[in-house]
């Protein structure tokens, strides 16, 4: 089992199906209102899978977080940390704040929602604080991020030293949030915490 980080088309995201979306994006598009702010409607809709085509997303947060929440509380505030960790659902609109919806997310009594352009600089910070590679996959199509960090990470931390190669647990969850944020703005869809 354990928790993934995985983007949902349109047909998942306003399904009705119990795996579905639908009552997450409902609430979320009523706030938005709420809030005066245009509903979120415009999601592509999945597309077939082909690796390293940038167009899923779908991690597993498997290494301990612990070192990252460490990382969090020296260069981050504790409401940046919690933007940056605490949502369930991800989605590409800047939002002044998390939106906090009473549907039981699975591993609480809510859902919080997060904008990734809110959490994207977060991510971006810390990936700069540690010095993450280049190398580090732009895409996570298949758990490409934690295939590299088992196999590839662990033969450039050998050449290439610096903060990054010194816990790959920690470097894989900034990596983590990082490519999560940029898959969200740059297919316009939502990443979700499952």
């Amino acid at each position: 089992m354990g928790v993934y980080l995985m983007s949902v088309g349109a047909e998942e995201w306003f399904g009705d199906e119990e795996d579905g979306w639908g009552e997450v994006a409902s609430a979320l598009n009523a706030e938005l209102r709420r809030r005066s702010l245009p509903p979120y409607e415009d999601v592509p809709p999945e597309t077939d899978f082909a690796s390293g085509s940038g167009q899923a997303f779908e991690e597993k947060l498997t290494p301990s977080m612990a070192g990252f929440l460490a990382l969090c509380q020296t260069h981050l505030s504790q409401e940046e940390s919690e933007t940056l960790c605490g949502w369930t659902v991800l989605v590409p609109l800047s939002l002044d704040e998390e939106i906090w919806l009473p549907i039981d997310s699975g591993y609480c009594e809510s859902t919080m929602v997060a904008g990734a352009p809110q959490v994207l600089p977060l991510a971006e910070k810390l990936a700069a604080a540690i010095g993450l590679p280049p190398e580090t996959p732009a895409t996570c199509d298949n758990l490409d991020l934690s295939m590299w960090f088992m196999d590839q990470a662990t033969e450039l931390a050998a050449t290439r030293t610096g903060l990054w190669s010194t816990d790959l647990d920690t470097a894989f969850h900034v990596a983590l949030f990082l490519r999560a944020a940029q898959h969200s703005i740059r297919r316009g869809c939502p990443v979700v915490c499952i």
